[in-house]
């Protein structure tokens, strides 16, 4: 294990087109990565001489009481690494998704590093950092307290004045980017890189795995994937790995979970998974950005509607609304693709900016039909006013769309890059809010292509006290 920091880090994700199509193989989703960023930093804990520990530390100093510490152990008959959490002071705060991703990515690393029981692996202490625009709520000024935590970028971490579990977010995917960075810090830190190398498509192939694996444990179910899909590979097309991959694995501690969850993860054949980066991006010249509305949707209770009006009211309206739906969100590739190969000449970019609108246009309008066939508000009335208003009213804003499930939590526009078209947005947004009552602003956060990597200890060094 090596003495200086490991530090790994994920984006964030948004679903452009492909909203609940994603959850069917027939389909596929256009996803792209976000420059916010899930930041873990994995350090040895030292002790004294002849003094051992079984104890893993993990830390969330942007929140307050956010500190989860745990006991390890080696469960019999190859049941892999069970973890006991310990108080912290009076308390003890489940935190499930670092939980079940330290015992996933600990019982890998177990199996496959060949680590004797007796000894098993050296304590850790983790330090969790999130950018800002993963959180709506109100932070610190990063010129009072937060400056003197922060180090070398102190507005990039800023602290909140809330416990984790109370913080509003903004629907970035910060639990697919935490598992993915926190399994990926801690596999570069205690495997050689003989055996696991994050740069290597393997190594990719097998984060990719192990985290989809441990995220669906923690949520309690098998999802689509596609935010995990974004967090390892960054902007993608992605058509989800069918359910049955992870359907038979053993709980962790029960007799041949280790063995299993290995086998899992490294069978290429088992995982249907597909993941395609040629030709997914958003041309030169334009940018996503992401606008926070901050009234939150029920995500969960909007898919199982959709789903039940998909399989039970209208089979075969919705297979074909579906078809549909997935020929425009292709179109829509093409048409980036084809403004991203397009020599750049005013004409030409004006056409390749027509061709993106239309195709837009058309995919809102079936969302539009599905949520109204559906009794969902996938696309709400006001979202709409306030997609059109933008596109209409700002110059520089070609389209928008609400992303993924939809509801009343998020858009996604798609904007010349530049100063002017950004400070626009910002007062057209502050205007819309006063006029409105509501609560609508644009985050610094842009579509970003890459998805996980190493990242240099030295620009976190204020948080490594």
């Amino acid at each position: 294990m090596p003495n200086a920091p490991t530090v790994v880090s994920a984006p964030g994700k948004v679903l452009l087109a492909g909203g609940y199509l994603v959850l069917d193989r027939q389909y596929t989703g256009l996803v792209f990565g976000l420059s916010a960023r899930i930041n873990v930093i994995a350090r040895e804990i030292k002790t004294s001489e002849g003094v051992q520990l079984s104890e893993i530390v993990v830390d969330s100093p942007q929140f307050l009481e956010a500190q989860w510490r745990y006991g390890y152990h080696l469960a019999p008959e190859d049941g892999g690494i069970k973890l006991t959490q310990l108080q912290v002071g009076s308390k003890i705060s489940p935190n499930p998704f670092v939980e079940v991703t330290l015992a996933y990515a600990l019982t890998y690393i177990t199996t496959v590093g060949h680590f004797k029981p007796s000894n098993a692996f050296d304590p850790v202490h983790l330090t969790i950092l999130a950018d800002n625009d993963y959180y709506s709520q109100p932070h610190t000024s990063p010129t009072t307290s937060s400056a003197s935590c922060s180090g070398a970028a102190p507005s990039r971490f800023a602290k909140f004045p809330t416990k984790l579990k109370d913080a509003h977010k903004t629907g970035l995917g910060s639990s697919a980017a935490l598992v993915t960075a926190l399994t990926a810090a801690l596999l570069t830190h205690y495997l050689p890189p003989s055996v696991f190398d994050l740069e290597s498509e393997k190594g990719r192939q097998i984060l990719h795995n192990l985290a989809q694996a441990a995220h669906c444990a923690a949520q309690g179910k098998v999802g689509s994937g596609f935010d995990v899909a974004a967090a390892v590979y960054g902007s993608c097309v992605y058509r989800r790995f069918s359910p049955s991959v992870l359907r038979d694995l053993p709980e962790v501690g029960t007799p041949g979970f280790a063995p299993a969850l290995a086998a899992c993860v490294e069978s290429a054949d088992r995982w249907d998974t597909q993941v395609a980066k040629e030709g997914v991006r958003v041309p030169p010249g334009l940018v996503l950005r992401m606008c926070d509305v901050d009234c939150g949707s029920q995500t969960v209770g909007m898919v199982k509607q959709v789903l039940k009006w998909r399989d039970e009211t209208d089979p075969a309206g919705a297979k074909q609304l579906w078809d549909d739906l997935q020929a425009r969100n292709e179109a829509l590739g093409q048409a980036l693709l084809q403004a991203t190969t397009t020599t750049t000449t005013t004409d030409q970019n004006s056409s390749s900016n027509d061709g993106i609108r239309d195709a837009v246009a058309q995919i809102r309008h079936l969302v539009r039909e599905m949520g109204r066939r559906s009794g969902v508000p996938i696309e709400p009335d006001s979202q709409t006013q306030l997609l059109d208003a933008l596109r209409d009213g700002v110059d520089g804003v070609l389209e928008g769309v609400v992303p993924g499930a939809g509801g009343f939590d998020a858009l996604v526009l798609l904007t010349r890059d530049d100063e002017k078209t950004e400070n626009s947005i910002r007062e057209f947004l502050r205007k819309w809010s006063e006029e409105k009552g509501a609560k609508v602003k644009l985050l610094g956060v842009k579509g970003e292509m890459q998805g996980v990597r190493r990242e240099g200890p030295a620009q976190y060094e204020g948080w490594l006290g």
